[in-house]
């Protein structure tokens, strides 16, 4: 009899860990390596933040609390959306977890079946099938291209949708190309949600904050109020409060969901951390004054690498509206051998030699369900930024 469970068959480990791994491992051995493939800020989290963290450890409050969240950080949750997104959500529609990965993982195990079938855009974040397969259900992919900005459109939605579906899980400004979807480019989508109702929408809003140029962040239940008993909107603070090490994610939803996501939570890892909770009550409801500099930042490295990786031979690569991410296409470079010798049969082998000729760390493509790409995050400094972008010039101009 084996002792490991049939179930781990069907899945397999984060591929952007395993990147920053093997760059962290050379880094270690005295290679000169520049990581591109972390998706996290490179900034501090914001010292208001801190100092609350600090306050909650010296008033004691550092034990146990309700498993799906305190009472204030609800609240705090609940202004949000309705400063926000302009959605109204009662305390008992607010779920917290640790993490944004663990409110989705949750509400997935709290509603699929065998047999259910969740709709995921490709390009997708690497966990958004796993989490799927864990909990019993079947990922469907719908790929988007290159051609329409890697974002989803109406017509490829209605070809998924299935009488199986049960969700359709949606990112937007999205991890791993950046992309974000317009009033309009959503309001096409969600047209199609009204006619299928026993479809329910699962939004990832994790970079809402980290959005560029006149680009105006909205999310499915703003745009469509009718989906609005079927959805749960998802969120956290880890991306644009840089507190990713806290481990705060949340969502608010129907009732009877939340209630079944806190029944998994309370037999699983119970409450969030206590401390991270009183934090992330300061980052919702403290000063936002930070997030605009920051995105001014993210911008400028975003500009900085669209450009110079559009001057490189064989990758064309879209100017994304959110995030901190580009997924440049490598289609012109498919076929050809680098310098150290590797046919680029496909974006896996492209990156592993691009790692190991120039030692530039980014993710190939398949890992986020469309080929042939990779990404690059560009939440590092201009100078690593440039540097890499210069080295991923040379790769290229190299291949023959």
């Amino acid at each position: 009899m084996s002792l490991l469970s049939a179930t781990l068959d069907r899945v397999k480990p984060s591929p952007t860990i395993a990147v920053s791994t093997l760059a962290a491992e050379l880094k270690a051995a005295g290679k000169d390596v520049i990581g591109l493939g972390a998706g996290e800020p490179d900034f501090d989290t914001p010292q208001n933040i801190k100092d609350a963290a600090v306050a909650a450890i010296a008033a004691g409050k550092t034990k146990y609390t309700a498993p799906d969240g305190i009472p204030e950080l609800k609240q705090a949750i609940c202004a949000k959306f309705a400063r926000d997104n302009g959605l109204d959500y009662t305390p008992s529609q607010v779920s917290v977890g640790t993490g944004g990965k663990q409110i989705l993982y949750n509400a997935l195990m709290a509603t699929l079946n065998p047999g259910d079938e969740v709709v995921i855009p490709a390009p997708y974040w690497v966990s958004y099938p796993d989490m799927v397969l864990l909990a019993g259900g079947t990922p469907v992919i719908a790929e988007a291209s290159v051609q329409t900005g890697y974002k989803l459109t109406a017509d490829r939605l209605e070809a998924a949708i299935t009488p199986k579906t049960k969700w359709l899980i949606f990112n937007s400004p999205s991890n791993p190309t950046g992309a974000g979807y317009t009033r309009g480019e959503l309001k096409a989508l969600t047209d199609v949600l009204m006619r299928h109702p026993h479809v329910w929408v699962m939004t990832d809003d994790m970079y809402e904050h980290l959005v560029f140029d006149d680009f105006e962040f909205c999310t499915p239940a703003q745009v469509e109020p009718g989906l609005y008993d079927r959805t749960l909107t998802c969120n956290g603070v880890s991306k644009a409060y840089a507190m990713t090490g806290w481990r705060i994610g949340y969502a608010a939803g129907p009732e009877r969901l939340i209630a079944a996501m806190r029944k998994i939570q309370s037999q699983s890892t119970s409450n969030p951390c206590s401390i991270s909770q009183w934090a992330a009550v300061e980052a919702l409801n403290g000063t936002q004054d930070f997030l605009a500099p920051n995105n001014e930042i993210f911008m400028r490295r975003r500009d900085l690498v669209v450009e110079m990786l559009n001057q490189a031979t064989g990758i064309r690569c879209p100017k994304p509206e959110g995030a901190f991410y580009v997924y440049p296409s490598i289609a012109g470079c498919i076929g050809k051998t680098s310098v150290g010798g590797t046919l680029i049969e496909n974006d896996e082998a492209f990156s592993r030699a691009l790692l190991e000729e120039t030692g530039v760390a980014v993710v190939f493509g398949a890992a986020f369900g469309l080929s042939p790409n990779f990404r690059v995050s560009y939440a590092t400094s201009d100078q690593a930024l440039r540097q890499a972008c210069t080295r991923i010039q040379d790769f290229c101009a190299g291949l023959n």
